[in-house]
């Protein structure tokens, strides 16, 4: 979701956060019947990548 960032002081409770505000905006949107974005693209995590 464009502009929706949370954070944690681990992995695990970030991507909690994560889901917990997502899933605020979704319901935010659904009151204001607004579109929701496609659900497949609301959990994913960026992973780090690593250099060789």
């Amino acid at each position: 979701m464009p502009g929706v960032l949370a954070y944690g002081p681990t992995r695990e409770q970030a991507i909690t956060a994560v889901q917990a505000l997502a899933l605020r905006v979704m319901a935010d949107r659904v009151e204001n019947g607004e579109a929701l974005p496609r659900i497949e693209m609301l959990f994913t995590a960026a992973a780090p990548t690593i250099s060789p």
